[in-house]
């Protein structure tokens, strides 16, 4: 990967949506988000201080949840150097997944990828507003030309493309986009191996911290993040630790 130029100093301006929309997390539930003009994308060194306050990127939207009722979204991160990788069960986890391979590539695309990317929402998201996944969708929302823009591919012993994760490259760590995997390997826990390889691969860099977007209470989506501890979420504007009982 490239070293990554650009300048802080461009202004930027933060817009509301005007409507409501239907919460992805919660039941019954409303949302809104404040997000960046995108005629004033932001540079890689304002990209990654507005992630350690809690903004996120979707494609070419740079976003954060502002709902005026609710404030459940807390951005949440692992702590790359204090993660336990040899407990027992990320331990297993690693060691069934020894004979693949892990990279890091461009995101670009590829009908390989999209394949992979078509037949994880057709299969596990049926009932999410990406289904039926299209080409166009696909692209719109992960292929991307910003120079911090990667994909973490994981590849079986025969090559073949079984993992996928999205992530940017910050500052002080990488970011995790969206993941989608191959079904069919559903024994190799890759939905969590790939965060293990991710976090290893930051600490190998000398980076402290893994974004996982948002974790929300009382949203079975959400749960898988708690078991990365100790996990820090974005509460009142300051990062703490995830309380044990969750």
């Amino acid at each position: 990967m490239s070293n990554i130029e650009g300048t802080p100093e461009q202004e930027l301006r933060l817009l509301t949506m005007a409507k409501d929309h239907e919460c992805s997390y919660l039941p019954d539930q409303s949302a809104n988000s404040v997000f960046l003009d995108p005629n004033t994308p932001p540079s890689w060194y304002q990209y990654s201080q507005l992630s350690r306050v809690g903004f996120r990127r979707s494609g070419s939207h740079f976003y954060r949840p502002r709902c005026s009722h609710c404030d459940a979204c807390k951005s949440c991160r692992i702590l790359s150097h204090e993660l336990n990788l040899t407990s027992k069960r990320f331990k297993r986890i690693l060691r069934k997944a020894s004979e693949f391979k892990a990279s890091i590539v461009p995101a670009t695309y590829s009908l390989e990828h999209y394949s992979l990317y078509e037949s994880y929402i057709n299969q596990r998201h049926k009932d999410g507003d990406m289904y039926p996944a299209t080409q166009e969708q696909y692209r719109n929302f992960l292929i991307s030309e910003y120079e911090f823009s990667y994909f973490l591919e994981i590849r079986d012993g025969e090559g073949l493309l079984i993992a996928a994760t999205a992530v940017d490259l910050l500052d002080d760590g990488f970011s995790a986009i969206y993941t989608y995997f191959d079904g069919d390997y559903d024994k190799y826990s890759l939905g969590t191996l790939v965060v293990l390889l991710l976090t290893r691969l930051t600490k190998e860099r000398g980076l402290p911290y893994v974004y996982l977007g948002y974790w929300v209470q009382n949203s079975p989506k959400m749960n898988y993040k708690a078991q990365f501890k100790p996990l820090e979420i974005l509460d009142d504007e300051i990062w703490q630790a995830l309380p044990e009982e969750n």
